[in-house]
């Protein structure tokens, strides 16, 4: 049985794997002349930048995604860096005991604490509080759920969950607390600046970097050596070593249907190929709306069309900068405020600016020399994608005047940048857009809710249409590296389920 896979982003990729596994005859078809989506990595001279991959949950063995990752690819064959320090914040109205505005957030638990306290020694019971969190967080038995759908299993297995609900409950506490309602516990002016300053300035659940920090504690959540291009690659070999093939520079138009059942694609060059299953693992909006018309739709799905159920994640405006120079003195990561707001020409104002400095991965530059990345999130890419489309000069002229007050902003703070400068490389919402045909050049999909454990209405189906399947990172708000595995291998068992074939990881 043949399987038509549109898209060969970490989905694409990873069904394709796991499909090849399962008997069925694979084909990849990706629009662009290279592999990756969103996870990817580029070449500009002696340079390779980054599309934004800074750490991957599963990256050591104590986390269950570590065993999905290693369904695929051999992950002991990537070296994984874990930094003490997650990110460096500089704060603007206060500072530590010492005098110093930096925040340092410790990826070890114990150093976390014990730098916390030092700091403020009155907010120890909340603080102890905080990192007790962290290690109920380490100490959970995950449900099997990662490796087995619900939906897949008989009523007597699916009873066996019940004893679950205590880790329900208590994610669901732990996700009401803020960044924001957190710091209002502190006493420490310090401390309290540092933790609304966590997503710069915005309000959003503690959870989101309480989780990720503690499996940097247990060394399960680094980053790749090599980046994207060395991470993606590996799946792209496995998939490659099973038998599938991939096909460059092969945009699908049109899934074409007899009736109520999928009978293929149709390329963008007038290509027909007949298929018994179409999987597409590209976006959502333009699978659903564009390859199919909106033919094969409910009323949720119509309001996931229209942004009414759940929002588009932000968009980014990325710099990387290929550097003639060091920077060991630098933090890898620093976070830190502007004299002067700086002003996208899409009318967005930012009052810090976040420098990633990539000089602890030695392939991503020649000896003696550093990638260095500044992004931003927007959420008006439909500036930056308009102004592309009517006016590429003046597109052109905004992207990189704006890179220039970036690189001022840097020169500022750090010294000896601009006359080092060796390759610019400068991404927009409209670049995003191009390359990987994410709606309004989302970054990851659809942006959470307050309720992060919330069902997900992206079903791996569409409703009335047979034979086609959807896996994607737009399957679970918030997107990432971990939904995009765990869709394609969740879809695949469905696929299997439907044609009457027992799901088996070879």
């Amino acid at each position: 049985m043949n399987v038509s896979i549109i898209g060969a982003g970490v989905s694409g990729l990873s069904a394709g794997c796991y499909l090849q596994m399962n008997g069925f005859e694979t084909v990849i078809y990706e629009r662009q002349a290279n592999y990756g989506g969103l996870c990817s990595s580029w070449r500009k001279g002696d340079y390779t930048f980054e599309s934004g991959f800074q750490w991957l949950l599963g990256s050591g063995p104590s986390n269950p995604f570590y065993h999905l990752w290693s369904e695929l690819f051999d992950m002991k064959s990537i070296t994984f860096i874990t930094h003490q320090v997650r990110m460096d914040i500089e704060v603007l109205h206060n500072r530590d005991i010492h005098g110093d505005k930096i925040f340092h957030l410790y990826t070890n638990l114990d150093t976390l604490r014990n730098y916390l306290v030092d700091n403020s020694p009155e907010d120890q019971a909340v603080i102890d509080k905080l990192i007790r969190s962290m290690r109920k967080i380490q100490g959970l038995e995950i449900p099997p759920m990662i490796k087995k759908l619900p939906e897949l299993l008989p009523l007597t297995e699916k009873m066996k969950y019940v004893k679950y609900l205590p880790l329900l409950w208590f994610m669901q506490r732990l996700q009401k607390e803020t960044n924001f309602t957190f710091a209002a516990k502190l006493k420490s002016k310090f401390l309290s600046e540092a933790f609304q300053l966590l997503f710069d300035g915005e309000e959003l659940p503690l959870m989101i970097i309480t989780m990720p920090l503690a499996y940097n504690d247990m060394l399960a959540a680094g980053y790749p050596v090599g980046g994207a291009g060395k991470f993606v690659g590996r799946l792209r070999d496995k998939y490659l070593s099973l038998g599938g093939r991939i096909l460059y520079n092969s945009p699908v138009k049109e899934i074409t249907h007899q009736g109520d059942t999928v009978s293929g694609i149709k390329l963008e060059n007038g290509d027909h190929v007949v298929s018994d299953v179409v999987l597409s693992s590209a976006d959502w909006h333009v699978t659903v709306f564009g390859m199919l018309e909106g033919k094969f739709v409910n009323k949720t799905i119509k309001q996931l069309g229209n942004d009414q159920k759940l929002k588009v994640y932000y968009s980014v405006f990325l710099v990387n900068l290929g550097v003639n120079r060091t920077f060991e003195e630098a933090s890898h990561f620093l976070r830190f405020p502007l004299d002067n707001a700086l002003v996208s020409p899409d009318g967005t104002s930012y009052s810090r600016l976040e420098a990633h400095f990539y000089n602890y991965d030695p392939t991503l530059a020649p000896e003696g020399k550093t990638v260095v990345s500044v992004s931003f999130y927007t959420s008006k890419a439909d500036y930056w994608i308009s102004l592309r489309e009517c006016d590429r000069a003046l597109y052109n002229q905004k992207k990189s005047g704006f890179a220039e007050e970036i690189i001022d902003c840097l020169e500022k703070k750090f010294g000896r940048i601009r006359d080092y400068i060796e390759e610019v490389d400068v991404a927009t919402p409209a670049t995003l857009l191009r390359y990987t045909n994410s709606r309004k050049g989302s970054a990851q999909g659809w942006l959470p809710g307050k309720n992060l454990l919330a069902r997900s209405p992206v079903g791996f189906k569409l409703p009335g249409l047979k034979n086609f399947y959807y896996a994607s990172h737009w399957n679970i708000p918030g997107g990432g590296l971990p939904v995009a595995v765990k869709s394609a291998r969740d879809v695949t068992q469905i696929i299997c389920r439907d044609f009457g074939q027992k799901f088996e990881v070879k």
